[in-house]
C-alpha cells in the first residue's frame, strides 16, 4: 500500500507542480490516510523525490519535474525491490535457503525475467505520464 499511496500522492502533487501543498491537502486529494501519508512523504523526502518547506506557507513539493520521477524509483523507495523473490533481486539479493544449484534454478531464471519486465515498464513511466492519463479523464483522478 505504501507504494500505491506514494504514487497517488505524487500524481496529485504533479497536478500542482512547483507549488507547495500541505500534507492534509495531498492526503485528501489522493484519498490516503493523512498520518500514513506523512510517513510516506518523509521517506520520499529522504530519497530526494519530494522536498519540504517549513512555515505558514510550508508543505511538500516535487523535488524535480514529474517527468523525471520514474514510477520504478518510487516503488523501490517504498518497497525496496521490484523482484518477486529475493534471489532475483539486483538491489536486495539473498540466496534461497533451500537452493543447491542457483545457476541452474529454473524458478530463479523465470523470476529474473519477471523482474526485468516489471523494471522495464516502471523505469520508463514517469509521474508525468500518470498525470497525462488523469488529464485524459477530464482532470479527474480515479483510484
Amino acid at each position: 500500500m505504501k507504494a500505491k499511496y506514494a504514487l497517488r500522492a505524487l500524481t496529485v502533487m504533479s497536478l500542482h507542480e512547483k507549488k507547495t501543498m500541505q500534507g492534509k491537502a495531498i492526503a485528501q486529494a489522493a484519498d490516503v490516510p493523512a498520518k500514513f501519508l506523512e510517513t510516506i512523504l518523509q521517506e520520499l523526502k529522504r530519497d530526494g523525490i519530494v522536498e519540504s518547506k517549513r512555515g505558514i506557507f510550508g508543505g511538500y513539493l516535487l523535488a524535480r519535474p514529474a517527468s523525471e520521477i520514474m514510477t520504478g524509483q518510487v516503488i523501490r523507495a517504498m518497497d525496496g525491490t521490484l523482484a518477486p523473490i529475493p534471489c532475483a533481486s539486483l538491489t536486495n539479493y539473498q540466496k534461497c535457503d533451500d537452493c543447491t544449484h542457483e545457476q541452474d534454478c529454473i524458478i530463479r531464471h523465470m523470476m529474473i525475467q519477471v523482474r526485468n519486465a516489471i523494471a522495464g515498464a516502471l523505469d520508463n513511466r514517469s509521474i508525468a505520464d500518470m498525470k497525462q492519463l488523469s488529464s485524459r479523464q477530464k482532470e479527474h483522478i480515479f483510484w
